[in-house]
């Protein structure tokens, strides 16, 4: 089964990399009939403002929120868990509404304010995860059924999944750790016969 990559805008070649390496086909996503026969999609940081627009004018939205109501596995990371979140606090961008989690962009502070953290993840074992928060996005709000899979030392949840949703405040894809992908490729559906 193949993955796509949302390609409209930020790292996504990162992404396609990572999935390689993996024995994976990682496709580039620019319009809605890119995203027939796939599995999943990751949605990758970028700007999100930019990132909103650019799924708009290529009439990507409808597409991606079926495809999350329909179990595929839908992955955002940075900017792409802002355009995943059910609410942001700002008005601007408009999000997908796919995932029950509200969302504070660039909470972390600007550019210069970007930093790493060892996270620690109990479904990867003992190894923390190194996340690289680039203009990070908060998590302000989780859902019910939304599970909390990594927070930062304060508390502040930073990687969650919701069944077939995944979505970071930080950027896996610019590490050589493939445990976020591999997880990722866990939640795509089995293919029939």
């Amino acid at each position: 089964m193949e993955v796509g990559v949302l390609a409209v805008q930020g790292d996504f070649a990162e992404h396609i990399a990572i999935l390689k390496g993996l024995g994976v086909v990682g496709r580039e996503v620019r319009l809605p009939q890119h995203l027939e026969k796939m599995g999943g999609l990751i949605i990758p940081g970028g700007e999100s403002t930019t990132l909103s627009r650019l799924m708009s004018l290529y009439g990507l939205r409808e597409p991606v929120t079926r495809m999350a109501c329909q179990g595929k596995a839908v992955w955002g990371t940075c900017a792409g868990m802002i355009m995943m979140a059910h609410e942001i606090t700002e008005e601007d961008p408009v999000p997908l509404r796919i995932m029950d989690i509200g969302v504070h962009r660039n909470a972390f502070g600007r550019q210069v304010d970007s930093f790493e953290q060892d996270l620690d993840i109990a479904c990867f074992g003992e190894t923390p995860f190194h996340g690289v928060f680039i203009r990070a996005p908060a998590i302000v709000r989780v859902g019910k059924n939304v599970d909390v899979l990594a927070s930062l030392p304060g508390g502040e949840p930073v990687a969650v999944q919701q069944g077939n949703l995944l979505a970071t405040a930080f950027h896996p894809e610019l590490t050589n750790d493939a445990r976020f992908h591999r997880h990722f490729l866990g939640l795509l559906p089995v293919p029939s016969e």
